[in-house]
């Protein structure tokens, strides 16, 4: 075994377990869901955060993106560091959690981040354990026993903990346009994702989409134009492209196929329903979720084709299509120096070579990626598709790995110049 890695098998064994678990309990605990009319937000999480940080004797940056929304930034860099020739490595994680909905669905209080035993080992319960707590915590003390066994590390570790992944990713934007992405090397984003390394992950398409018609009675629907039957027209067109696409692109062998889904129908927009009124407007939402190559211009060029026919075959019908955010799907090439490192760093920690995945939504990495130019691999403890259910859970042993394997992915990464 090279220096490097009997230094990252060393790390990996200076995690200290209890408290990554503990540090994942913590953070459930804090209910760090924006919420305006509950007035709750990340700033709690964030704070005990940065508090955490500075225990460990570091010096984070506390950086507000939004009144009461901090992003927390904090580097640390081994003696042997030189920014010219040396990379830099972030962990990247966010705060805030969706709303945990109806607690009397739960069967474990959604903020008690209990630890339960089950079949397949201890697993802790709570909203955000998987997404993403445990990944959050296991950035943090894997840097901490990076700072324990590797203190001469010719290297640096940027952690980026930031707000608003669940909404409109408002942090990891901050973050970029502030800078801190400049001079980042390589970003590990620490999602659950059944500790596969996923180099690939699926855009993201978000349209608004709006049909005005003539209000009328429902008895004389002649005398007005009804916009749900223009929305159900569209929508099958909408079914037509998806059809399409996934028939172009076929399945994709980590993200599986694109998708546009209408996830919101309303009608009418605003106002009481009567059964006896056909509205003046109707509403759907579309989220598009593309894989690499697909196009995003040309998607939305098809949509807007499709609105026009429609248009066309109902007249004084009107549909405005709002594509009001763009996330590309994006992809790290496997040759890149920052898969390497994790590719040699997977057996010191699970006794295997390493598993391969993909993102099936988007990610703060995608911004990372698509927009800072940086290599990704999101790879982190959780099963795939626990985020945001009721009884949301990781398991223990899951937190503890990951961790280990943060460590030991850092040295090899940021020993090898």
């Amino acid at each position: 075994m090279d220096a490097a890695l009997a230094l990252a098998r060393r790390a990996a064994a200076e995690v200290d377990g209890d408290a990554t678990v503990a540090l994942t309990q913590a953070l459930v605990r804090i209910r760090s869901v924006f919420d305006p009319d509950a007035r709750t937000s990340e700033a709690a999480c964030a704070e005990f955060v940065a508090e955490h940080l500075r225990a460990m004797g570091l010096d984070p940056v506390v950086q507000e993106v939004a009144p009461g929304r901090p992003n927390v930034i904090c580097d640390w860099a081994g003696s042997g560091f030189d920014p010219e020739r040396h990379r830099t490595l972030m962990f990247e994680g966010h705060t805030d959690v969706v709303t945990e909905g109806d607690r009397t669905r739960w069967t474990h209080d959604p903020y008690g981040a209990e630890i339960v035993a089950a079949d397949d080992g201890e697993r802790l319960y709570g909203r955000g354990a998987a997404d993403m707590k445990a990944g959050v915590a296991g950035a943090i003390t894997a840097l901490a026993a990076v700072m324990r066994a590797a203190p001469h590390l010719p290297g640096r570790i940027r952690l980026g903990i930031v707000v608003d992944e669940e909404g409109m990713m408002s942090g990891i934007k901050d973050f970029i346009a502030q800078g801190w992405a400049d001079d980042v090397d390589g970003a590990i984003i620490c999602e659950p994702e059944e500790q596969e390394l996923c180099l690939v992950q699926k855009g993201a398409m978000r349209v608004h989409v709006r049909v005005r018609g003539v209000m009328a009675h429902g008895a004389m629907p002649y005398a007005g134009v009804n916009p749900i039957a223009g929305l159900t027209r569209f929508l099958a067109r909408v079914e037509g492209i998806q059809a399409a696409e996934q028939a172009r692109m076929g399945e994709h062998e980590h993200l599986g196929l694109p998708w546009l889904t209408p996830t919101i129908v309303r009608a009418p927009v605003r106002g009481e329903a009567q059964l006896n009124v056909m509205p003046d407007e109707a509403y759907a939402a579309l989220d598009v979720r593309t894989v690499p190559e697909q196009d995003h211009d040309a998607l939305y060029a098809s949509l807007r084709s499709a609105a026009d026919d429609v248009e066309a075959g109902l007249p004084r019908l009107a549909i405005e299509l709002d594509w009001f955010e763009s996330r590309p799907a994006t992809e790290t090439p496997p040759d890149d120096p920052l898969v390497h490192a994790l590719e040699r760093a997977y057996p010191l920690v699970f006794e295997r070579p390493a598993r391969y995945g993909g993102v099936p939504g988007a990610t703060d990495g995608t911004f990372l990626r698509a927009s800072a130019g940086i290599p990704i691999v999101t790879v982190g403890p959780g099963d795939r598709t626990i985020p945001h259910q009721v009884d949301e859970f990781v398991r223990v042993r899951d937190v503890i790995d990951a961790a280990r394997f943060y460590a030991a992915a850092a040295v090899v990464f940021l020993e090898n110049e």
